[in-house]
């Protein structure tokens, strides 16, 4: 059995952002570059969370799997649409009786690949079980789901991503950051085979303040007026991460920080 390769993509933002998925999703499908697309859908609304019909959009550009985040209840239809569509994953350790589910395995002809989210807690302000005890009790229980595991860890911290990297380490296939809209230089395999990458970065206008129109985020900054934050347009980009997966094992054997640029600024 040859090499799984899964392209992940980070937080994608507003209509620029899911532009700039499809075009590059379809692309490394068709070259044969990817598999499998997992990528991040919380600020797919205009910034603001998720909703059916983008979601059915970006599964008709080439995503086979979305997660979600700290924005996953933005949009109030999430709340009946999560429970329909499994391949829309949010929180694993959100309460239990909230809706839809942790974790979505994908059946693929290379075997099954497993999409499992987390939420950091430190400075996210939700109601949230340790996202640590969530994913170790999750895997006690769940070994019969496949050699191929990957984590996106939506969190706000850098010292929480890393620590949670070290507490998967061979464990999964990857832990992947997401969140901060800022793509970071240290993706690394460990030497027992996860891939590891703090942020995957952002897809969508990077002519922003992580994608927002930088004068109304300047004008927050400077009079802490309220000030509506629209989505900007500039320099598309999409950045995140594509991981050589061994599906034999689940270990990951290369992850290469990707960025596709689709449009530069004026």
């Amino acid at each position: 059995m040859g090499n799984m390769r899964i392209l992940v993509i980070g937080d994608i933002v507003g209509g620029p952002g899911r532009m700039a998925m499809a075009r590059v999703a379809t692309r490394f499908k068709a070259e044969g570059r990817a598999d499998v697309v997992v990528a991040n859908a919380e600020n797919s609304a205009a910034g603001r969370g998720l909703t059916s019909a983008l979601a059915e959009e970006l599964f008709a550009g080439g995503a086979d799997v979305l997660t979600m985040g700290d924005h996953v209840w933005d949009q109030k239809e999430m709340q009946t649409y999560l429970d329909r569509e499994p391949r829309v994953v949010r929180a694993l350790n959100l309460p239990p009786m909230c809706p839809g589910k942790g974790a979505y395995t994908l059946q693929t002809p290379g075997g099954p690949v497993t999409v499992l989210q987390l939420l950091g807690r430190t400075f996210i302000n939700m109601t949230l079980d340790c996202p640590f005890r969530t994913v170790d009790d999750w895997l006690q229980k769940n070994k019969q789901q496949g050699e191929i595991i990957l984590v996106d860890f939506h969190a706000e911290a850098t010292s929480e991503k890393v620590a949670m990297g070290k507490f998967l380490d061979g464990r999964v296939t990857a832990v992947l950051g997401t969140h901060t809209h800022i793509q970071t230089a240290d993706e690394a395999v460990t030497s027992k085979g996860t891939a590891y990458m703090t942020d995957l970065g952002m897809t969508g206008p990077c002519d922003s303040v992580i994608g927002r129109t930088t004068d109304a985020i300047l004008t927050r900054f400077i009079t802490g007026m309220p000030t509506r934050f629209e989505v900007a347009s500039g320099d598309v980009r999409l950045h995140g991460a594509l991981l050589t997966v061994d599906p034999a094992t689940g270990r990951a054997r290369k992850i290469k920080r990707i960025e596709e640029i689709l449009s530069r600024p004026p």
